[in-house]
């Protein structure tokens, strides 16, 4: 099967996959559902009549979606199993695949097979993304502006797993970001994380960060460090704006054999630690944000991350989210949201505290972007670290 999907046309894959899971399982259906932008509803990818987006944080394939395991209802009248199957690629969560097949066709092997075939999906739609935009039109729950599409197009993903580390991430409200962004990679022994928010509304933010971003990645991929990617960054938005735009920035390296980090706070994007149950801000040295004037000096900090830290980066959208008395979310509800969501994995945390973000704001509409990122650190097997203040 998974070579049927090799061979198949990049917008044909769930066609050809359903016909595979007919003839081999005789299976009833086989639906793709991706998760939509807002992380609210799986929506299905061109699926057969009376096919419908389904609730993403309930019902069987939610449950799929969200535990990332499979999870099968088997019914009586007719005598039929249905099984959802999560599809992630390295820890990005892409969506479910559920299938219909008669219940004396199901074991747990079957499942298991089944499984197989969903992870094979997983990496062909990730593959063929590149040449259709039927899977990219599937997770739009409503049409995006402008500046989101700008903005969703630079995003490395929303979940990446790696046996040293998991991260998650989510923008808010997800159909018209415009200047929050993060992004991320994992190279030569280390995990590069940039948190940016440029200045503004609309496309002027959006085009702002996307220079910002790509400049952080040129320098990045150039083998700079921490300090030269600022300083690329930095001069390249001073070049295009002389100081009248500029964008807020986390960056951050974390070394993956023993987690010694460093970070540049080059604005607003705030981080926050959760070790052994307790929830604190870590304080840095805050310099200037990326742009705003001609040859700025950044500087690095140190400091050490530890198996069982998890760190938590929130922009102001956030921090400063109003109530309809006029309280900023701030410190206390902040705290507050890291601690009930402690238990969560990092895929789950951003939405489950923009959504408390959501009930502190009531109904008023937000008046600036929201972005969450959750990296939760387990540090190479048997590696201990030791706690470290943040130093210059």
């Amino acid at each position: 099967m998974e070579r049927a999907l090799r061979g198949a046309a990049p917008d044909t894959l769930p066609d050809v996959l359903r016909e595979q899971l007919r003839a081999r399982y005789a299976a009833t259906d086989g639906e793709l559902l991706m998760g939509d932008y807002s992380m609210t509803r799986l929506q299905p990818v061109g699926g057969g009549p009376g096919t419908a987006p389904l609730p993403m944080h309930s019902g069987p394939a939610g449950r799929a979606f969200g535990a990332q395991e499979a999870q099968t209802v088997l019914t009586t009248s007719p005598a039929l199993a249905e099984v959802h199957l999560p599809v992630t690629v390295h820890g990005d969560r892409l969506g479910v695949l559920s299938v219909t097949l008669p219940v004396e066709r199901y074991s747990e092997e079957i499942r298991d097979e089944l499984q197989e075939v969903a992870e094979a999906l997983g990496h062909q739609i990730v593959v063929a993304e590149r040449h259709t935009d039927r899977y990219v039109r599937a997770r739009r729950a409503d049409r995006l502006t402008l500046a989101a599409e700008i903005q969703w197009e630079l995003l490395p993903g929303r979940s990446h797993s790696h046996p040293v580390f998991d991260l998650g991430a989510q923008l808010e409200p997800a159909y018209s970001i415009h200047g929050d962004n993060f992004d991320w990679t994992t190279s030569d022994g280390r995990l590069t994380l940039t948190v940016t928010n440029g200045m503004g509304e609309g496309i002027e933010a959006a085009l702002l960060t996307s220079l910002a971003v790509n400049a952080l990645r040129n320098a990045r991929r150039a083998g700079l460090d921490l300090v030269g990617q600022a300083n690329l960054a930095d001069q390249a938005l001073y070049g295009q704006h002389r100081g009248e735009r500029h964008v807020s920035a986390l960056l951050l390296r974390f070394a993956l054999a023993d987690g010694r980090a460093e970070v540049v706070d080059a604005g607003s994007p705030r981080m926050w630690r959760l070790r052994e149950g307790r929830v604190e801000p870590v304080e840095l040295d805050a310099q200037l944000p990326l742009g705003m004037f001609e040859d700025t000096v950044y500087a690095v900090q140190r400091f050490q991350v530890d198996p069982g830290d998890r760190l938590v980066f929130v922009s102001d959208g956030v921090y400063d989210a109003g109530s309809p008395l006029g309280e900023r979310f701030s410190d206390r509800a902040l705290t507050r949201a890291l601690t009930r969501s402690r238990l969560l994995p990092p895929s789950q945390v951003p939405y489950a505290v923009l959504r408390e973000v959501a009930d502190h704001r009531g109904e008023a509409d937000a008046e600036d972007d929201a972005m969450v990122v959750c990296l939760d650190w387990h540090g190479p097997q048997g590696g201990a670290g030791r706690a470290e203040p943040a130093t210059s």
